[in-house]
């Protein structure tokens, strides 16, 4: 099986990610996309990180009754802070029958020479990025680096954040069972 890995915080969950994921399916030879979770990315700050478990709960709530998007907890399990090549030589390990690929956005790949082993993630395995505000898709960067076709939105998981801190409404900007996950549990308050 083509399975697309679209790593993040998700932090939270938003309709953003959610498109991001449908139109993977939609648009290219992927037959399901799993949303990976990262306890802990090396180029973010943890601070503002809900806990781990939490962040999976929002996406499994937001995904409830889909078939083709998953949410994983692949790299709970693995050394912190979490590398996507040390996740995809796993994933390769564990899974040999399904072939790995993974979806980004121009702005992760603006800054992939930071990246661990980034050559061998040009080299060995697809790319599908979908363009982020502010970041044009690199031309160039490997042979495996495709255009995903979605829709160009403004929305972030720290927009979601300050409104929360703000009192303001988040409806709309993320599925409904995910907003009253948060009302209830009081996160990002």
């Amino acid at each position: 099986m083509r399975i697309g890995l679209y790593f993040g915080s998700f932090n939270p969950v938003h309709i953003g990610h959610l498109i991001i994921a449908n139109c993977a399916i939609n648009s290219t030879a992927l037959q399901q996309v799993w949303m990976v979770v990262s306890p802990q990315n090396p180029l973010k700050l943890s601070a503002t990180l809900l806990n781990e478990y939490s962040r999976l709960h929002l996406i499994q709530t937001a995904l409830e009754g889909e078939y083709n998007i998953k949410a994983s907890k692949v790299e709970f399990s693995l050394p912190k802070p979490s590398y996507t090549i040390d996740t995809l030589t796993y994933l390769k390990e564990r899974y040999p029958q399904h072939q790995f690929s993974v979806i980004m956005g121009s702005d992760s790949l603006s800054n992939i020479t930071k990246w661990k082993n980034y050559k061998r993630l040009l080299e060995e395995y697809e790319l599908f990025v979908y363009k982020r505000p502010r970041f044009d898709v690199l031309e160039g960067v490997g042979p495996k680096v495709n255009i995903l076709d979605a829709p160009l939105l403004e929305i972030s998981s720290t927009y979601i954040r300050d409104l929360i801190k703000e009192g303001k409404s988040i409806r709309y900007l993320l599925p409904d069972a995910v907003k009253d996950e948060i009302e209830k549990n009081n996160y990002y308050r």
